[in-house]
């Protein structure tokens, strides 16, 4: 009597529904990374009127509109958040990272920014509790191969007094701080200094905006120079950085 088949022998059908499950799988096309992170610090601090508020995030969601800086967000899937800072335990995150990979999504986002209510009013200046509470949230995006903080301001640290170590913590896990600085009408560049000085780390950058008014063309610059390359200076690897920390924490003490 012939023997029956070996049933730990693939038929031809098992075969045929592996590839035919499999073909779906090879035919998808992969995910692309996240390439930057993008932290947007907005200042709400007592010198920020509601007018002047209403300025910076209507300039975001503008320049979250504008078709260079859309095109980029989608190219690097971005992930982008807001927070909003003041004084000493006055930061908010407004809106937690968000991936980008749509256009649809690039336009929600500019409308829920653009409408966004104000978390602070009166408080002071807290700069260096601002990137610590900035600092946190990339734990949510870990995946992403560059790590930004952006602080937009119209004054310099008048509480806390925590800047110099806030800043480099950031350094040293690889997170890059780029500053906005919002000057008031003739009075020269001192915010713009003080945040080349203090605020950003190297490789970082500082854009100026003269007065709140200038907010907008200010924001939609310093994106498009961190997103689009060659234009954005990409920050070191974060296994990298801390061989250049020492350097740093002499030249910066504070």
């Amino acid at each position: 009597m012939p023997a029956g088949p070996d049933p730990r022998r693939p038929t031809l059908r098992r075969l045929l529904g592996a590839l035919a499950l499999a073909l779906p799988l090879a035919a998808a096309p992969q995910a692309r990374a996240c390439d930057i992170a993008l932290m947007l610090a907005v200042d709400v601090s007592g010198s920020v009127d509601s007018y002047e508020y209403a300025l910076q995030l209507q300039g975001i969601a503008n320049a979250l509109r504008d078709e260079d800086v859309r095109a980029a967000l989608l190219q690097g899937q971005v992930a982008l958040g807001v927070m909003q800072w003041s004084g000493a335990m006055e930061q908010t995150v407004s809106v937690p990272f968000t991936r980008l990979t749509e256009p649809a999504e690039v336009a929600q986002l500019a409308a829920r920014i653009g409408t966004l209510p104000r978390a602070h009013s009166g408080g002071n200046t807290a700069v260096g509790e601002a990137i610590a509470v900035a600092v946190e949230q990339f734990g949510q995006v870990r995946d992403c191969a560059h790590w930004v903080i952006d602080i937009s301001g119209d004054g310099d640290e008048n509480e806390g007094y925590t800047l110099g170590t806030e800043r480099r913590t950031a350094y040293a896990r690889g997170i890059t701080i780029n500053g906005l600085a919002i000057e008031a009408a003739g009075t020269g560049q001192p915010i713009t200094n003080f945040y080349r000085r203090n605020v950003v780390t190297p490789g970082g950058f500082v854009i100026t905006a003269h007065q709140h008014s200038d907010f907008a063309r200010a924001m939609r610059q310093k994106m498009l120079r961190e997103l689009i390359p060659p234009m954005a200076l990409a920050p070191a690897p974060r296994d990298t950085q801390l061989a250049s920390l020492s350097g740093f924490l002499h030249l910066h003490p504070r």
